[in-house]
């Protein structure tokens, strides 16, 4: 089923300026990483005169595996430290991907070290490979919080990996990798004493020691700090839940000074609840409405026991939210067209772009039926305020309104389709599915633009 109304007027693009800025940020972090690990080699090579024999080889691949893997773990904390200017310039999706993917390659270097330097000394040594284990893991200065550590970061790298995720709620994955933190506690000790590029190199263990407590000060300061801080000076609380669909409620919440968060349509924030049973989880949930100067407003689907315990929450119910967060924003667009894709309650931020992009917008909102459309009188009136377009897509629709994500019915709905930057936020396989059709269009990569629901 398709829903429209015609277009009458567009708004002015943002700036073009500052949509460079914003898309030069993942380049100039992606360079900077880069930068280290190349200085990282560079340590390694200066500092690595001869090797000989097999035992040599072994070991030295060991000191360069070692070192890369301590400064992966830095880059790790980084990633998600939540600093303002990577969150919203490289988005908290793509720091995620980036952060899973480093966080293989950091396993993959450590597992490597430890088993190269274990090989390469009982080689030296003359020793078996067990004999030598238990002597290093005993005998050598701050090898025992190291060997800890190393293990703690193994099983955090095991129940991240997508298929243990796939079995656990967000809640208990969120906890869990908190052990990442003590991981790389235990064994930060072990690489300055132990470290053969760090014995006796006093500028080099100032210099690792600068980077690790540059790297804690951004983490307590953005991930503790700033949202204690907002939570006392914001005082959020819950004003009225409101069912919108089957299984789906907007939480309504009202706190002080709400203007000065300066939060951009599409972000997220991270909701801590302070209800029984809920105030141990904080969950992310994106905006449903632009903020106003003395509300704010989620939408969201009961998916998990979190979510669904939201449609019980009781007005006065006190409120800690993390953020703004997010780089989904107008700001990612690279020109004045727009098309907004939503899947079931992805719909949530693209509600607030749908009022807000300027220039001339188009949304596509999928859903099972018309009884699961949450929402649907806002995005009518908008439509009809703004002059855009709504399309409501129907699983159970058929004939020629029910527009399945093929490349030839996108560029049927809008046939200037490669001209617009496109807004993605649905389920995986919706996703996925549209992200193949959009490409099969003609649609240039840089200008789709993706809000994961995955964790």
């Amino acid at each position: 089923m398709t829903t429209e109304t015609t277009p009458r007027r567009a708004a002015a693009a943002a700036p073009p300026a500052r949509r460079s800025a914003v898309r030069l940020v993942p380049a100039a972090a992606q360079a900077l990483i880069g930068a280290g690990a190349a200085a990282i080699v560079g340590l390694w090579w200066s500092d690595t005169t001869s090797v000989v024999g097999a035992a040599g080889w072994l070991t030295d691949a060991g000191r360069i595996t070692g070192l890369l893997a301590g400064y992966a773990c830095a880059v790790l904390l980084a990633l998600m430290a939540r600093v303002p200017l990577l969150d919203h310039g490289v988005g908290t999706d793509r720091l995620a991907r980036w952060h899973a993917m480093g966080g293989r390659y950091t396993v993959c270097l450590a597992s490597a070290h430890v088993l190269l330097i274990i090989w390469g000394y009982s080689l030296t040594s003359h020793t078996s490979v067990v004999s030598q284990t238990g002597t290093l893991v005993l005998h050598y200065p701050e090898m025992l919080k190291g060997t800890i550590g190393f293990l703690l970061l193994l099983a955090t790298g095991v129940v991240s990996a997508r298929a243990a995720r796939r079995r656990m709620r967000y809640e208990t994955w969120y906890h869990l990798h908190f052990a990442t933190y003590l991981a790389v506690f235990l064994v930060f000790g072990h690489q300055l004493a132990n470290g053969a590029d760090f014995v006796g190199n006093r500028a080099l263990q100032l210099a690792w020691y600068a980077m690790y407590l540059t790297i804690a000060a951004l983490l307590v300061w953005f991930r503790f700090v700033v949202p204690v801080r907002r939570t006392i000076r914001h005082r959020l609380r819950v004003a009225a839940v409101h069912p919108e669909a089957p299984g789906i409620v907007s939480v309504y919440l009202t706190g002080r000074r709400l203007d000065e968060l300066t939060v951009r349509p599409g972000q997220f924030f991270r909701w801590r609840f302070l209800a029984p049973g809920m105030w141990w989880a904080a969950n992310p949930y994106s905006l449903s409405a632009p903020a106003g100067s003395g509300s704010l407003r989620i939408t969201v689907k009961a998916v998990g026991t979190h979510s669904a315990a939201l449609a019980h929450l009781a007005p006065g119910t006190r409120v800690w939210a993390e953020g703004p967060y997010g780089g989904f924003t107008q700001a990612r667009a690279s020109g004045d067209k727009a098309l907004l894709i939503a899947g079931g309650v992805g719909i949530t931020p693209l509600r607030t772009l749908f009022e807000t992009l300027p220039g001339e917008v188009t949304l596509m909102y999928r859903a099972r039926s018309a009884r699961d459309l949450a929402l649907r009188g806002e995005l009518d009136a908008l439509a009809a305020e703004r002059g855009t377009r709504v399309l409501y897509a129907l699983d159970d629709a058929a004939g020629p309104h029910a527009l399945p994500l093929t490349a030839r019915a996108l560029l049927r709905a809008v046939p200037d389709l490669t001209a617009h930057d496109v807004y993605l936020c649905g389920p995986p396989a919706m996703t996925a599915a549209a992200t193949r059709a959009l490409r099969a269009a003609g649609v240039a990569r840089g200008r789709i633009h993706h809000e994961s629901f995955a964790f």
